[in-house]
């Protein structure tokens, strides 16, 4: 029975290390994106929903109100 003697203390601080890797990561991710990338994505998104809009039916009759009722 072999078995390979760890520290304790080296070990914690080596996962503390790639815990605080991964959140950077995704911080990285999560905000480190350009001006330019966040406008296009802004606009973008504005263009999406300007299309999704313009095929909406509205309905101005007696049956919209009766709806909410």
């Amino acid at each position: 029975m072999s078995g390979d003697v760890v520290n304790l203390r080296q070990f914690r601080k080596a996962k503390a290390r790639t815990d605080k890797e991964r959140h950077a990561e995704q911080n990285r991710i999560t905000h480190g994106r350009t001006k330019a990338e966040k406008d296009l994505t802004r606009r973008l998104n504005d263009k999406a929903a300007q299309s999704l809009d313009q095929g909406r039916i509205e309905r101005n009759d007696a049956q919209s109100t009766d709806s909410t009722e």
